[in-house]
C-alpha cells in the first residue's frame, strides 16, 4: 500500500474536496446517507471526513461497510475524533480505527511532541496518516489557538498554533487542520510548511469560510461539511466548490 499522504495527493488530482459527513448522531439514516453520498458525489470528491459524533452510535461492521465503499470510489477516509490522551489509550484508539479502514485520524497535539511521535510512527507503519489540529474554524479559537506561549526559554512568546505546527512538522504528521475562516492564519503556516506537510481547512461556506482565500492563501484541501449536506442541490453545490478551489 501506498502512504496516505500520496493516496490523498493522488485522488485530489481532479478535486481537492473533502465531504465532511458529520450528520445529526439523532439522524437515523447516516450508514445509508453516506453510502449514497459517496455514490453520488464521488468524482467531485477526494475524501470523506466522519466526526467523533457520528462514529459513536455505529457499529464496528457500519463503519467497516462505510470505509470499504469509500474506498471502492477511491476515496481517502478521514476520523475526526481530535485524539488527545494517553499513550495506551492513543495506542488502541487509532490501532481500533486503522482496523476498521480509516486512511487518517485527527488529533489534537496538546498531549505533547512525544505522545505525536508515537501515534505517526505507528500509522506510518501501516502506511496511514495522522493530521494535527493547529487552528480551528470556529471564531472561539482566537481564545485558546492564539495565546501567545514561549516556545523555548530563550524565544519571544509566539501564538499557540504556532508551537502545535513546529510539533507537527518536528515529528512528520501528514497534514494539519487550520480554519478557512483564518486565512491569514493558513497563509502564516504555509510559509513556514512550504511542502512538508498538507493544510486541511475546514469552515468553507457555513461558517463562514472562503474557498478561493483558503486555496490562495495555501490551503491544500477543503473539507466541507453544512455547505453540502444542507443544499437543495448537493451535486451543484459540490461543483461549484470545486470550481472555486482550481
Amino acid at each position: 500500500m501506498t502512504k496516505f499522504k500520496t493516496r490523498i495527493n493522488q485522488s485530489s488530482r481532479n478535486s481537492r474536496i473533502i465531504l465532511a459527513n458529520d450528520y445529526d448522531s439523532t439522524n437515523k439514516k447516516i450508514v445509508s446517507q453516506t453510502i449514497q453520498n459517496i455514490k453520488t458525489l464521488h468524482k467531485f470528491l477526494c475524501g470523506i471526513k466522519l466526526n467523533f459524533h457520528v462514529l459513536l452510535p455505529l457499529g464496528k461492521k457500519e463503519i467497516i461497510r462505510i470505509n470499504k465503499t469509500a474506498h471502492q470510489y477511491g476515496l481517502q477516509t478521514i476520523a475526526d475524533i481530535k485524539l488527545n490522551d494517553i499513550g495506551n489509550t492513543n495506542h488502541i484508539t487509532s490501532k481500533t480505527l486503522w482496523d476498521f479502514g480509516f486512511d487518517a485520524i485527527i488529533i489534537n497535539p496538546i498531549m505533547g511532541p512525544k505522545a505525536i511521535r508515537k501515534i505517526v510512527t505507528e500509522a506510518h507503519k501501516r502506511d496511514k496518516g495522522v493530521i494535527a489540529l493547529c487552528h480551528m474554524s470556529a471564531p472561539e479559537a482566537k481564545a485558546s489557538y492564539e495565546i501567545n506561549v514561549k516556545l523555548s526559554k530563550n524565544s519571544k512568546p509566539k501564538p499557540l498554533y504556532q508551537l502545535f505546527l513546529k510539533w507537527a512538522i518536528s515529528n512528520k504528521a501528514d497534514g494539519i487542520i487550520v480554519g478557512a475562516t483564518f486565512p491569514k492564519i493558513i497563509n502564516d503556516c504555509k510559509k513556514i510548511t512550504g511542502k512538508k506537510l498538507d493544510i486541511y481547512s475546514p469552515g468553507i461556506g457555513t461558517q463562514g469560510g472562503n474557498a478561493k482565500k483558503a486555496i490562495a492563501n495555501g490551503s491544500d484541501f477543503l473539507i466541507v461539511g453544512r455547505t453540502i449536506l444542507d443544499s437543495k442541490d448537493p451535486v451543484r453545490t459540490v461543483k461549484q466548490l470545486l470550481s472555486a478551489s482550481t
